[in-house]
């Protein structure tokens, strides 16, 4: 069964042709897509910024697990029924905690080899690593962290917000630690398809990949 990974390096919402292509890909299966957030204030008003393109692409059937308020097991129930699963953007350190370090990690990484579509936006792409690599800008501490994600690609290390956080050192450094085969530095509103664990195509502001030790930009 092919795997299907859409990487995006800011929030929501989805490019125009990833939103096409995602909402194909779960259009064919049963059941609704699965939005794995954090429970904040006002997050219910927020979900319409990841579901408005899906819902113009004809899909309409959508289901919301805000964490950590949805308890494990419902939201394992949810997942494990899913035609396709987002995991949504925000505080990086909760979504490890919440999702990686749980047991809903191996529910969404058994979705993912059956076919089911994931997505994931800033925080949600990060966790999607073998390596999730947190930004000095992306935590309290102010410090690089490196630790467990996912696993849905693997050989990999993405940054995101990449331009607008000026992370070149940041994306060096996590390299020079982890020597991955592949490294992507993913801007806002830029989204990057992944099957099979092969990038097929990016859509947006713009990817760059440390290469001979000089960034460049991927068309």
């Amino acid at each position: 069964m092919d795997r299907h990974l859409f990487l995006f390096g800011g929030g929501p919402p989805f490019t125009s042709t990833m939103a096409r292509e995602f909402s194909q890909l779960a259009t064919v299966r049963k059941g609704k897509v699965s939005l794995l957030i954090l429970d904040r204030t006002n997050w219910k008003e927020y979900m319409t910024k990841y579901t408005n393109l899906l819902k113009e692409f004809g899909f309409t059937e959508f289901q919301y697990i805000p964490l950590p308020t949805v308890p494990v097991e419902e939201a394992i129930q949810h997942l494990s029924n899913s035609s396709g699963i987002i995991i949504g953007g925000g505080n990086t350190e909760l979504y490890a905690k919440y999702i990686v370090d749980t047991t809903i990690s191996k529910t969404i990484k058994k979705q993912f080899v059956a076919g089911v579509p994931i997505a994931g936006f800033s925080a949600g792409a990060l966790i999607s690593m073998e390596n999730c690599v947190i930004s000095a800008k992306d935590n309290d501490a102010k410090v690089i962290k490196f630790r467990k994600g996912l696993g849905l690609i693997k050989d990999t290390v993405i940054a995101v917000h990449y331009s607008e956080w000026m992370d070149e050192s940041h994306l060096r450094t996590a390299v020079k630690t982890l020597k991955p085969i592949y490294n992507f530095g993913i801007d806002e509103g830029t989204g990057m398809y992944f099957c099979n664990n092969k990038l097929i195509e990016t859509e947006g502001a713009g990817v760059f990949s440390l290469k001979n030790n000089h960034f460049e930009k991927i068309e």
